[in-house]
């Protein structure tokens, strides 16, 4: 009779010692998903992939957006790029604004020549803008 003790014991330490490291796997791929996520989010929307300075003639900057409203612009600058053979295109650079105050400056600049800082993101967010290039500053209007 102790004999069958000893046995259901030994199962049942088995089984629990199986269900504790099925558990603690569960938790460290959990956080570690977690974890990754958490990585890949940051560097999607977050992390700054490049950053310069562009120039030319501001053509527009509007406040638009369903549910976040968000400002967005255009700036076309000198030169002209081909899209194919014989064809003429205007180089557009498109952008957003975050700061509500730089967007209601860059709105009175409209027609005028100026050079602007960005930072460019991997990807867009809702109420960051429409665009991937974020305007930071503007350096000089002419």
């Amino acid at each position: 009779m102790s004999s069958e003790i000893n046995e259901t014991q030994t199962g049942r330490s088995r089984g629990e010692t199986l269900r504790r490291s099925l558990r603690r796997f569960l938790w460290i791929a959990g956080v570690v998903l977690v974890v990754a996520l958490g990585a890949f989010v940051y560097v999607r929307y977050y992390f700054v992939f490049g950053s310069g300075v562009k120039a030319g003639t501001l053509n527009y900057v509007v406040k638009k957006g369903y549910v976040f409203k968000t400002y967005e612009g255009a700036l076309i600058m000198e030169g002209f790029r081909t899209a194919g053979q014989g064809s003429l295109q205007s180089n557009q650079f498109v952008f957003s604004v975050d700061d509500a105050n730089l967007a209601d400056s860059l709105m009175r600049m409209s027609g005028r020549h100026v050079e602007l800082k960005y930072n460019e993101y991997l990807g867009a967010l809702p109420w960051r803008g429409y665009s991937n290039f974020i305007v930071e500053e503007i350096l000089s209007v002419k």
